[in-house]
């Protein structure tokens, strides 16, 4: 897990890739991922396609045009993705959405605890198939969605996560 860690999940630095989208406009992420960066997609294929870029000030690679969204990458492969705000899910779910709303729009979805004594938040596991939503939250709201494979979501969520 460290290595994903290591491959994603960062602050990215402001410059021109960072999106001019309206407040309010959000982005889908379905569980296949995003429109040219699906999940299982290679760093190679992605590069090729123009879609990774490694030159900006950050964690890890980034996503072109995709500023809000850090990719975690699993040997090559890109198994997680981890999105700020204006990320949705297909249902409206985002950073900021009530978890009462998430609770509703994922109803098989499973509570997962964060260890006491860390400051850790707990989190939602809407799981369909091997790909999930992981929806991390302070109780009241989504803080934060973690989108990709299912097994790789719960494994960040349990090895503890951070934005590098």
């Amino acid at each position: 897990m460290a290595a994903a860690s290591v491959a994603g999940s960062g602050v990215r630095a402001p410059g021109p890739d960072v999106s001019a989208r309206p407040v309010g406009a959000a982005e889908v992420v379905s569980l296949d991922g995003l429109r040219n960066a699906e999940f299982g997609a290679t760093e190679a294929e992605l590069t090729r396609r123009g879609m990774l870029r490694t030159d900006l000030d950050a964690c890890g690679p980034t996503l072109a045009g995709h500023g809000s969204v850090s990719p975690i990458f699993v040997d090559d492969r890109l198994v997680l993705l981890w999105l700020d705000d204006p990320m949705s899910t297909p249902e409206g779910i985002t950073a900021g959405t009530p978890v009462s709303e998430v609770r509703d729009a994922y109803p098989s979805a499973v509570e997962l605890a964060a260890p006491q004594g860390t400051y850790r938040f707990d989190g939602l596991l809407a799981r369909d198939g091997d790909r999930a939503y992981l929806f991390l939250h302070d109780g009241t709201s989504v803080r934060k969605i973690i989108a990709g494979y299912a097994d790789w979501a719960r494994r960040l969520f349990d090895e503890g996560y951070g934005p590098c």
